[in-house]
């Protein structure tokens, strides 16, 4: 799958030609570098490495700086590697938004936003135990009975209880591309995608 790495800069909403309003995330996409190109050969398999957001050269290891400098580039921020990447492409190429067009649809994927720690209410869904009647006490929010009896006398794995939420590696498949914005390098998917404001975003088609 080809794609770009990219950056999300934040939602909004736009309206459709039915006047239907839509909401939909920005996504700064690119430009993207051509840091490495893996071949069968030499590497046992085929994909192309890209590098999206300059850094400062300081803040860069020797090797790093040694890697980024065969492809005749500036170090950067964010490494990824994609398989059967369309195209034919070579060390140094720079990959634009225009790889995308209005109307397909793409899978991003980025981590999502950490909540911390969370009871079963606000990470699963629940509804609480219920009315603080006949003698409940501070049971609004409360779990409720976990397990059976003396018989299994443990907690099965898996079991939805409070915990940390967030964090994850998510993708979010079949979102439709709104817009294309060459000039600014911007890109307007459908949907929310995860990730906080600034976070990097990796979109495939």
């Amino acid at each position: 799958m080809s794609g770009l790495i990219g950056k999300k800069i934040g939602m909004t909403s736009i309206f459709d030609e039915n006047g239907k309003n839509i909401p939909c995330t920005v996504v700064e996409a690119g430009p993207c570098v051509v840091t490495q190109v893996r071949t069968n050969e030499v590497d046992g398999y085929e994909a192309l490495q890209l590098g999206f957001d300059d850094k400062a050269e300081k803040r860069a290891t020797k090797a790093a700086q040694g890697h980024f400098k065969k492809a005749g580039t500036t170090p950067k921020r964010k490494v990824v590697e994609f398989q059967g990447f369309e195209g034919e492409h070579k060390l140094g190429d720079v990959i634009t938004v225009e790889h995308f067009e209005e109307g397909e649809f793409v899978d991003v994927s980025g981590t999502s936003k950490g909540k911390g720690f969370q009871g079963v209410v606000k990470r699963h869904g629940f509804a609480g135990v219920g009315q603080a009647t006949h003698g409940q006490h501070n049971r609004l929010r409360a779990p409720g009975s976990i397990g059976a009896a003396s018989y299994p006398a443990r907690v099965f794995k898996g079991m939805k209880m409070a915990g940390r939420m967030g964090g994850e590696r998510v993708t979010v498949q079949n979102l439709r591309v709104l817009k294309v914005v060459p000039e600014k390098n911007l890109l307007v998917i459908k949907g929310a995608i995860p990730g906080h404001k600034n976070s990097y975003v990796i979109i495939q088609k």
